[in-house]
Formats: C-alpha cells, structure tokens, sequence
C-alpha cells in the first residue's frame, strides 16, 4: 500500500491532458498497489502565494520562536512540506506552458524549499532530504519537445529532475503526451503517452 500525492498545475480543467495522464497515471499505481491512498493537490485553485520577503525571512526562524503571525506566513509552505514528506509517490502534472512549467507549480516549488527540512549542507556542497521517494511526471504539450528542434526549449523535464534532485527525489520517470496540436500527430499522441506508461 502506498500514499499517492498527485499534484495538478493545468488551467484547463477537464480538458486538460496533463490531469487525464495524471489520473491514468495515478490508476495504473493503484492497480500494482491495491488500497493505495491518493491525495489530491490542485495548485490552480489554491492560488498559492508567491514567495514574498516575509515568508522567505521566516523559513529561517527557529520553530520555538515562530509568532503566531510567522505561522500563518508559513502555512502553505508547512501544508505543502508535510504532504510532500508523508507520500510514498509524487505524480505530478505539468503541461508546458511557454517552454516551462506554469507558476503555480514553481510556487509550490518554492514553498517546500526549505533548509534544514527538504535539503541541507555538508561538507561537499548540498544534501536533498527528501529521499526515497518516486516522482512521476505527467507531462503534456502541444508541440515535441522529447527530440527534434524543440527539445532544446523543453524546461519542463530537464528542470523538475534537477530541482526535485537537489532535493533528494532523484528517481523521476517522465511520461509525455506531447504534439497534441501537431497535425498526423495529434490524432493519436494522447493514446500513446497512456500506452507508454510503466509503472517500476
């Protein structure tokens, strides 16, 4: 039995193809791990702040001196912290917007960012916290950008493995439904990112 923690970023809503890979995604796991739990993050509706100088101040304030007013500055960020820590697998959707992910995502990015928590320093450089942890991305776009000319704009994939690395999630498959606008291409991308998912 695993905690699931499928985390949603698309604008789109039901027709977003992000959320339905994301769901199939989120099934095929509870199928290989039956009485799985899910938890559900929609980061859209949430309008998670962006990171501001005050919250940034209080991420570094010892938990023993934190005023009532901190901890409600830090609430998301605690929230999201918590439910990040306490999944056994992240699936995460992230439609390309504009070469890169949308900024709800970044937010929630940055809110479970914290030192001393999700990574740390030694002696080599930094440590990622968050460890044994399996991170599915449910990636959706209406160009290609897994090769060909367009993989050099492709910030989505190569971003979410390098940040959620740094922070100890270094196990991340990537399944693409991508040329979803793309004609002799579109008709069946949708069906074939669904046929490529693999579940470890």
């Amino acid at each position: 039995m695993k905690h699931i923690l499928h985390l949603i970023s698309s604008i789109q809503g039901k027709e977003s193809y992000s959320i339905k890979l994301g769901k199939t995604i989120v099934k095929k796991i509870q199928d290989k791990y039956p009485n799985s739990t899910v938890e559900e993050l929609n980061l859209v509706d949430i309008e998670i702040p962006h990171l501001h100088p005050e919250v940034l101040r209080t991420f570094f304030i010892p938990e023993d001196q934190l005023t009532d007013k901190d901890k409600e500055s830090i609430r998301f960020s605690d929230l999201f912290v918590k439910q990040l820590l306490a999944a056994d697998i992240i699936v995460m959707g992230a439609p390309l917007y504009n070469f890169t992910i949308h900024s709800s995502l970044k937010a929630w990015i940055d809110h479970i960012t914290r030192a001393g928590i999700t990574f740390g320093y030694g002696e080599n450089g930094p440590i990622g916290l968050v460890t044994g942890k399996k991170v599915y991305v449910a990636m959706s776009s209406g160009g290609i950008y897994s090769e060909g000319p367009g993989k050099a704009n492709d910030f989505v994939v190569p971003y979410l493995k390098a940040f959620l690395g740094f922070l100890g999630m270094t196990d991340l498959t990537a399944f693409r439904a991508e040329g979803l606008k793309v004609p002799g291409v579109k008709e069946t991308a949708f069906e074939k990112a669904i046929e490529s998912i693999r579940i470890d």
